[in-house]
Parts: structure tokens; C-alpha cells; sequence
């Protein structure tokens, strides 16, 4: 029973409190109540505070997006670190794209120039999926959950003692408020009771109001010594916490220089895979001429001169066909020489023979072939092969 009227009484307080508070912030809004101030400096700091806040929930959520650009995996990802759980390996773009371009050049046949290149490229995008994993894993790790562990740690302490510093602020003013209501009642008694009503019982009336004016001044002033000592210390307790923003920012800088590494770093990897692949496929420049604007049946990679030296030209139309010296020589005789390729080659027919560059082929002229073909030997395999492709080997 004692425990039922503990708590009826405390819910009855709670409410009291609660509706003095509610009182009070209306009667700001309305311009009604006086509204004390917090300080310049700790209103800077919860400035400070609610802007860190802000920037970097912006900067963490489209981190995530930067990292993980599919919603759906995103959410999933989100519920299974809600339970508690680790989400299912998954695999990525760059790792599906990679699969497809081997099983399509396996399909083709790695022997093929075209086959063997879908496999190289395969083998690259796989390459780059792995580094884009550790690149996820690491800014997970390094810097989404120092981000994450502010917003939902630091700031959250930090936004409950703000909320309980405005209580108390409202429970000041609205003790301010009934103080100086108390004064203004007891100074108009104290010059009610200076006119001396004529009768005794009015006086004594007069007296116990003037009485109890002044017993609830007491109180009143009692309790806004208590309600300013409170607020005094939450506002010190605040000011403590925010003023942690700045290592909050300097341990945040630390996390950005790991995830530029991590960038940094995951894009090196990046450009020297690609760099391997190029050397690996040759190069081929945007002016080197497709099948769609061909007007010769020769395809000429650009820079061909710096490939195989000084050279006659000949010129068909617009374009221009550079053929060495020294092949020149190889196509008025019948001798076999070494050739290395210096582009890959697919084969347009079975007259041809496809290349891969730096592989080395034997090659010969033929009485009556074309000024711009020879002959290519490799193994049992022969085929016509375009002379600007070659570079022949002392």
C-alpha cells in the first residue's frame, strides 16, 4: 500500500513538473515569460555540436552509397547488422563482369585472338573486384564506423543531456516566474493590510493572508535557489561534453586520411592492372582504323613508323600504308624469315591467320599476294598476315 501511494504521488509530481514546463514554453513562444539565456560560448558549442552532427551523417550515408551503390544490398546489409548477423558474401560487379568475359572467351576458344583477350580482360575485372572489396572492407572498418559510432553513441549522450538542460532551464525560468508572482501578491497585501480595515476579524484575516504571502515567497525563493543550482550544474555537464567535439574532429581526420589511402591505394591497384592488360592486348588508338571505315583490306595501327622504322609510302585514298625496307627485300625473294608480331590479329577468313602480338611466326612472300600480306607460318597453322603487324628479327 505504501508502495502504490509512493508511486501515485510521484506520477502526480512528474505530472506537475511536466505541466509547469509545458506552461513555461508557452508562454515564451507567446512573449509572455521571461526566457533565461544560455552564454555565448555554450551556445557555440551546441552550435558546433549540431553541425558535426549534420555533416557527417550527409558524408557517411553517401560514403555508403560511393561504397555499395545498390539500395537493395544496402538495406540488407543494414538488416543483418541489426541482427546481429553477417551478411552473405556476395558477388560484386566487377567480379561478375570478369566471370562472363572468361566463360565467353572459353566459349570462343582460347586460342582465338579474340577468346584469349576476353580472357585476359576477365582475369583483370576479377582482379579489380577483389581490390574493390578490400577498398570496402577497409573504409567500413576505418572510417563508416568511427562516423557511425559518433552519430549513434557520442551525439546521442550528447543529445539527451542537451534535453535535460533545457528542462531544467524551463523549470528555472518557471521558478523565477512563481517567485516573482509570490513578491508582486505579498506586496499587495503588505498595502492592503497598511489601510487597517476597521474590525478585529478582518485584521486577523488580513494578517494570516499577509502570513501565508510570505511563507510562499519563502518556498518560492527556496526553490529557484535549487532550480538554478541544477541548471548551473547541467549546463556545466553539457558544456563538458561538447567541448569533446573538437577531439571528436581531430580523431575524424585521422579516419579521412585512412580512407584517402584506402582510395588511394585501391585506384593505384587499379590503373597498374590495367596498365598490365593494356601491354598485354597491345594498343590499339582511337585512329587506328575500325572495320567500319576501312578502305583498304590492311587494318594500320597508328604510330606505325616508330614501330618498324623509315618506310616508303603508299598512298589509297585517304590512307596511308608505310611498309619497311626490309620487307620490301623479304617480298622480292622466296626466304623464310622470323617475325614478331607487334598487334594482336583476328582473322578475317580462313585464308588469314590470326596473331597475338609478341609471339614470333615465320613468315615468307608468295608469288602474286597482295603488296600488303605475306605469308605467316606457325606450327602446322599458315595463313596470310598483314605486313604492318610485323616487325621482322635480325
Amino acid at each position: 500500500m505504501n508502495i502504490m501511494d509512493f508511486n501515485v504521488k510521484k506520477l502526480a509530481a512528474d505530472a506537475g513538473t511536466f505541466l509547469s514546463r509545458a506552461v513555461q514554453f508557452t508562454e515564451e513562444k507567446l512573449g509572455q515569460a521571461e526566457k533565461t539565456e544560455l552564454d555565448a560560448h555554450l551556445e557555440n558549442l551546441l552550435s558546433k555540436a549540431e553541425c558535426t552532427k549534420i555533416w557527417t551523417e550527409k558524408i557517411m550515408k553517401q560514403t555508403e552509397v560511393l561504397l555499395q551503390p545498390n539500395p537493395n544490398a544496402r538495406i540488407e546489409e543494414f538488416v543483418y547488422e541489426k541482427l546481429d548477423r553477417k551478411a552473405p558474401s556476395r558477388i560484386n560487379n566487377p567480379e561478375l563482369l570478369g566471370q562472363y568475359m572468361i566463360d565467353a572467351g572459353t566459349e570462343f576458344g582460347p586460342g582465338t585472338a579474340y577468346g584469349n583477350a576476353l580472357i585476359k580482360c576477365g582475369e583483370t575485372q576479377k582482379r579489380i573486384g577483389t581490390a574493390d572489396r578490400e577498398l570496402i572492407q577497409t573504409s567500413a572498418l576505418n572510417f563508416l564506423t568511427p562516423l557511425r559510432n559518433f552519430i549513434e553513441g557520442d551525439y546521442k549522450t550528447i543529445a539527451k543531456e542537451r534535453k535535460l538542460l533545457q528542462n531544467k532551464r524551463l523549470d528555472l525560468d518557471a521558478a523565477k516566474t512563481r517567485l516573482k508572482k509570490a513578491k508582486a501578491a505579498e506586496t499587495k497585501s503588505s498595502q492592503l493590510n497598511s489601510a487597517r480595515p476597521e474590525g478585529d476579524n478582518i485584521m486577523v484575516n488580513f494578517s494570516y493572508m499577509l502570513n501565508f504571502l510570505h511563507v510562499k515567497w519563502l518556498k518560492s525563493e527556496q526553490e529557484l535557489r535549487i532550480t538554478q543550482s541544477e541548471f548551473d550544474r547541467q549546463a556545466e555537464i553539457t558544456r563538458l561534453l561538447l567541448e569533446g567535439i573538437s577531439s571528436t574532429h581531430a580523431h575524424h581526420l585521422r579516419c579521412l586520411n585512412d580512407f584517402v589511402e584506402a582510395q588511394m591505394t585501391y585506384y593505384a591497384q587499379c590503373y597498374q592492372y590495367m596498365l598490365d592488360l593494356q601491354k598485354q592486348l597491345g594498343s590499339f588508338p582511337s585512329n587506328y582504323l575500325s572495320n567500319n571505315n576501312q578502305t583498304s583490306g590492311t587494318p594500320v595501327p597508328y604510330a606505325l613508323s616508330n614501330a618498324i622504322g623509315p618506310s616508303a609510302q603508299a598512298s589509297t585514298g585517304s590512307l596511308v600504308i608505310t611498309c619497311p625496307s626490309n620487307l620490301n627485300d623479304l617480298k622480292e625473294s622466296s626466304n623464310n624469315r622470323k617475325a614478331r608480331v607487334l598487334y594482336d590479329y583476328d582473322a578475317a577468313n580462313s585464308t588469314e591467320l590470326s596473331l597475338l602480338a609478341d609471339e614470333v611466326i615465320t613468315v615468307f612472300s608468295v608469288v602474286g599476294m597482295d603488296s600488303d600480306w605475306l605469308m605467316g607460318e606457325r606450327g602446322n597453322q599458315k595463313g596470310k598476315v598483314p605486313i604492318t603487324y610485323l616487325e621482322l628479327l635480325n
